[in-house]
């Protein structure tokens, strides 16, 4: 699978909440933006190599309701989303080698231990610790 677009219409389709999918990486861009030019062939990459993981992109510009709900203030930024739970977000351009670091850490975690501290901490589930 390769990237898809993700929208504000699609987006319940492809980010569904606990019980939905089971992993949602999300690359924040913007066609002006060096950087982000730059880390698009490693992310297209990774989501080749990892077809059972869902890589969206969010067109900054034509999507900004949805970045803004991501409050993203700088590009490109990576989110990763496991079982309905933010799990990681961060500007900038990752290296391939940090990239496929991290989606390995992100396959690690102890989903059940992720949604007890966010639950502890803000009373309900919902975003959680970083990977």
């Amino acid at each position: 699978m390769s990237t898809v677009e993700l929208t504000k219409e699609n987006f319940d389709e492809l980010v569904p909440g606990p019980e939905g999918r089971d992993f949602v990486f999300i690359d924040f861009w913007a066609a002006w933006c060096g950087p982000c030019r730059q880390f698009a062939p490693v992310y297209e990459k990774a989501a080749e190599r990892h077809q059972d993981l869902v890589f969206a992109k969010v067109d900054t510009e034509a999507q900004q309701e949805l970045a803004a709900a991501f409050g993203i203030q700088s590009i490109p930024t990576l989110a990763i989303i496991r079982e309905g739970v933010l799990v990681f977000s961060q500007p900038g351009a990752l290296p391939e080698a940090v990239f496929e670091d991290l989606i390995g850490k992100a396959r690690e975690l102890d989903m059940t231990e992720v949604k007890r501290k966010a639950a502890a901490s803000t009373g309900a589930a919902g975003p959680a610790e970083t990977v």
